[in-house]
């Protein structure tokens, strides 16, 4: 079984803000896969299904963001998800508007969401992908990542979160390695 867990913040407020890529990820690949995530689990929602002959489980925590690691571990847990079939997907300040990198593992890069996941999990090696939202120009980080992005953002965001979608689709046909080497 393949886990892709998408971060956020769960809430109308919230919505669409640039915190919230991973869950917006989530969403999409939820609709182009008609699997939906509605099912109240594990302080999150979830959803189940076959794609491409694989067992996947998509997960949105709805813990907030800094304690999303206590969701994520749980689920693990039940479900007995070896670490190398879990993705995390959220935002990343470090890239631009745009563009998605993907990683085997590191660190949280000062991301409190995928600092707690490392936390309880309790390795660094984890599979992720990092959504760029860009930096702030005159906000502070918090005011920033809790925004609404502005229309040419958006554009560009949308144009990632469409790539994310497509990593994991590529990682459900193939695998992380060649997913990575395609959309790095």
């Amino acid at each position: 079984m393949k886990l892709f867990v998408g971060l956020g913040n769960p809430g109308k407020k919230y919505e669409h803000t640039r915190h919230n890529m991973g869950f917006e990820v989530i969403d999409l690949f939820s609709d182009l896969s008609q699997i939906d995530v509605d099912k109240e689990v594990f302080h999150g929602l979830m959803g189940r299904g076959e794609i491409f002959d694989e067992d996947v489980m998509l997960f949105k925590p709805t813990t907030f963001m800094n304690l999303s690691g206590t969701a994520v571990r749980e689920v693990i847990a039940y479900f007995k998800i070896p670490l190398e079939d879990v993705v995390i997907i959220y935002d990343d300040m470090a890239l631009p508007p745009g563009k998605i990198r993907m990683r085997m593992e590191g660190s949280s890069g000062g991301h409190k969401g995928m600092q707690n996941i490392i936390e309880q999990l309790g390795t660094e090696e984890i599979k992720r992908i990092r959504v760029g939202i860009g930096e702030p120009m005159e906000r502070d980080n918090i005011d920033f990542v809790l925004s609404k992005p502005i229309k040419e953002e958006r554009v560009l965001i949308d144009e990632a979160i469409n790539d994310a979608v497509n990593a994991l689709k590529e990682i459900l046909k193939s695998n992380f390695d060649r997913a990575m080497t395609k959309f790095n």
